[in-house]
């Protein structure tokens, strides 16, 4: 008996896919100052403007019948540049500092874990195949994207680490999480948000050693150029690095017939 496969609505968890996702989180961190600090708009109102970019995207892609990768990726950047702004704003102009505001936003994730947990029975990585699972795993990447700015802002001003140093230290977190992942000692699905989590930080200090006035241990390069530049790294990553959807045996698993989507 031939067997029938559902395909995800995200890309498999590949090295391609990391390599991505980290350029984007460094792209996410530097665009994210470059709206709010160079573009004079503040905080809360580049926010506001990245946040509604967000949710329009992440909205057409969980109403999609497929995976379409530059989508995906379009809507991963628009977190990650909104997370990167929303926690400036809670960390700095909220006034609760970088420890408050990533022990509020651990919170968070761990919640929205829990959650998808106790409502869906299960947590999923790169196995997304319906609208409600789709969603909590939209949300728990908000989380996660501005946990990583508070986090990396965390190691490298409050710990004093600077930008090198926790480079470092999330690097090798990581490489720490590939051992694991190798050893398979731990549920793939925590290590994969695990992963995720970590990965954001890490990008956000390497954003921030680049683009950082000299004087706070940064090189100072233009956000303008480092921005298009990562862009056009992240687009050629795409292009290179195969960004396929997993499939999955359709035997235990069904796709609701009644959920509304958009033929893309």
């Amino acid at each position: 008996m031939s067997k029938t496969y559902i395909n995800s609505k995200v890309p498999t968890a590949t090295i391609g896919f990391w390599l991505i996702k980290i350029l984007a989180t460094t792209f996410g961190e530097v665009g994210g100052n470059l709206v709010s600090m160079d573009m004079g708009l503040g905080y809360l109102k580049a926010t506001t403007i990245l946040a509604g970019l967000f949710v329009l995207l992440a909205f057409v892609q969980i109403m999609t019948k497929r995976f379409h990768p530059f989508l995906y990726w379009g809507t991963i950047v628009a977190s990650t540049t909104a997370g990167t702004t929303l926690a400036d704003y809670v960390t700095r102009s909220l006034g609760i500092g970088y420890t408050g505001g990533s022990l509020l936003l651990l919170s968070l994730v761990i919640v929205s874990l829990i959650t998808w947990r106790k409502v869906l029975g299960r947590i999923s990585a790169d196995d997304i195949l319906d609208r409600r699972a789709e969603c909590f795993y939209w949300l728990t990447i908000t989380f996660s994207q501005t946990l990583g700015t508070a986090l990396g802002d965390w190691f490298a001003d409050t710990a004093g680490l600077g930008y090198v140093g926790s480079s470092f230290v999330f690097g090798l977190a990581l490489l720490s999480i590939v051992f694991l992942h190798h050893r398979r000692v731990i549920n793939g699905a925590i290590l994969f948000w695990v992963a995720f989590i970590l990965t954001r930080p890490f990008g956000a200090v390497v954003g921030n050693f680049f683009d950082k006035p000299i004087d706070h241990g940064g090189l100072a390069v233009s956000r303008a150029m480092l921005t298009c530049t990562l862009f056009a790294l992240m687009a050629l990553g795409v292009l290179l690095f195969p960004q396929r959807a997993k499939k999955i045996n359709n035997k235990n698993c069904a796709l609701s017939k009644t959920s509304a989507t958009i033929d893309a």
